[in-house]
């Protein structure tokens, strides 16, 4: 079974059904318990770092996550925002993340790249920079689906799972033990987002 975090930031439908087609069983889940007893837990969100961040302690979620990553090691995967929340900080808000990764959110400067837009929106390729469960190193080209103004910047490269380029390279997915995050929509990102949600669901 695996649990998609429902603390009211973003819309959970999408992924729920992506795990369904792909022969998944998911569930949302709210509660400190609900993450306590996942086999699998989904972390998504769209918004801020500190609406997040303030939307996960005031249900006291912050621990049962720390919890079910480092002690239990449960499979978690944290998509676009759910991503962020794993890190340390963001230069986004003022309240300090999970922190389960040695990482920050940056945001991307139009300073140095005249021609680059932000937020990056639509599809981009990911290179794979280590061997994982979630997507095949050895695919010549696989496309995501972006939408994003800040980026994660890992203090420690052997996190570093998959990378892209807009204007510089940035970390586009992380991972350690049973704990990934993409920066990526794999629900909006059609072939390519369903085989990883299929992946993440045989881990």
């Amino acid at each position: 079974m695996i649990t998609v975090l429902d603390y009211g930031i973003g819309n959970l439908g999408s992924v729920l059904n992506m795990v369904k087609k792909v022969g998944g069983i998911a569930k949302k889940g709210s509660t400190p318990l609900d993450i306590q007893t996942a086999d699998k837990l989904i972390i998504t969100g769209v918004g801020s770092f500190d609406a997040g961040m303030t939307a996960l302690q005031e249900r006291d979620l912050v621990g049962p996550i720390r919890e079910v990553i480092t002690e239990r090691k449960i499979p978690v995967l944290g998509i676009c925002l759910g991503m962020h929340l794993l890190c340390l900080s963001s230069d986004e808000g003022e309240i300090p993340g999970i922190g389960v990764f040695d990482a920050h959110v940056r945001k991307f400067s139009t300073e140095n790249y005249s021609m680059r837009k932000v937020p990056h929106m639509g599809w981009n390729t990911v290179a794979v920079q280590k061997t994982n469960p979630l997507v095949n190193s050895s695919s010549s080209e696989v496309r995501f689906y972006f939408v994003h103004s800040y980026y994660v910047e890992c203090s420690n490269n052997e996190d570093v799972l998959m990378t892209t380029t807009y204007g510089e390279e940035f970390t586009s997915g992380f991972s350690r033990e049973n704990t990934y995050g993409v920066q990526f929509h794999p629900e909006k990102s059609h072939r390519f987002g369903i085989d990883l949600i299929r992946n993440f669901c045989e881990i």
